[in-house]
């Protein structure tokens, strides 16, 4: 690392935002799919395939999905940049009295912020405009792809825990042993993802148990209903 160089969280924020949201959904959903189906007391070849089909429609869905989104944030940012781009060279004095108001309502002197706005305006024009007049910044710039492929992966590895639970894990115990390793494995996740990112590690293992608790017991019962029902 060079010196003077300062790492900030908002560097991680174009990946962590997909990773957290992946593993946490693959976990999530996964195990409680795993837990809606065993209630229904099927065979284990039966919550074995529900568990192992979650994990592959799972991360398709997330990979498609967060492509999708982030790809139509990406077409945005690129119409407005193409506008800006066209204003410059055609009214490039209004521009530059554009920025320069901007950083005059910042708190910087009139004469100053045309200094300012002349010098950016030389170094990047188009930068200068992105950053300060549209709030388009590099580290959070839309990326598609790379925000698909970290959610399909995030979510097959937070999908992996309950898929080998039960295929290992005697039918007796399946439905405790999930609930347990993934409320485990739920509080280890939110503590993490709460330190990287800067928040509260307790607030932030809390929500992440309690919302996957909910999803297994909403699952479980309704599994119990239809096995039942059957």
């Amino acid at each position: 690392m060079a010196v003077g160089t300062e790492l900030h969280r908002t560097d991680r924020i174009s990946w962590l935002r997909a990773a957290v949201l992946g593993a946490n959904d693959g976990l999530i959903s996964t195990s409680s799919l795993v837990v809606g189906v065993a209630a229904a007391e099927p065979s284990r070849a039966a919550v074995l395939l529900a568990a192992v089909a979650g994990l592959a429609a799972g991360a398709l869905s997330m990979a498609a999905g967060e492509y999708v989104s982030v790809s139509s944030q990406a077409d945005t940012e690129d119409a407005d940049l193409t506008r800006e781009r066209a204003e410059l060279a055609q009214t490039p004095e209004a521009e530059r009295a554009e920025l320069a108001r901007i950083y005059t309502a910042r708190g910087v002197s009139p004469e100053l912020a045309l200094q300012v706005a002349d010098q950016l305006t030389a170094h990047d024009a188009l930068g200068a405009h992105a950053r300060d007049e549209l709030g388009i910044h590099e580290l959070t710039r839309a990326r598609p792809i790379q925000a698909a492929l970290a959610s399909a992966a995030s979510f097959a590895v937070g999908a992996a825990p309950p898929v080998i639970l039960a295929a290992l894990l005697p039918n007796g115990i399946l439905t405790p042993g999930i609930v347990a390793v993934t409320l485990v494995l739920l509080i280890v996740l939110g503590g993490v993802a709460a330190h990287v990112g800067g928040a509260p590690l307790t607030r932030g293992a809390a929500r992440v148990a309690f919302w996957g608790a909910v999803a297994m017991g909403c699952t479980a019962l309704v599994g119990r209903l239809f096995g039942a029902v059957v």
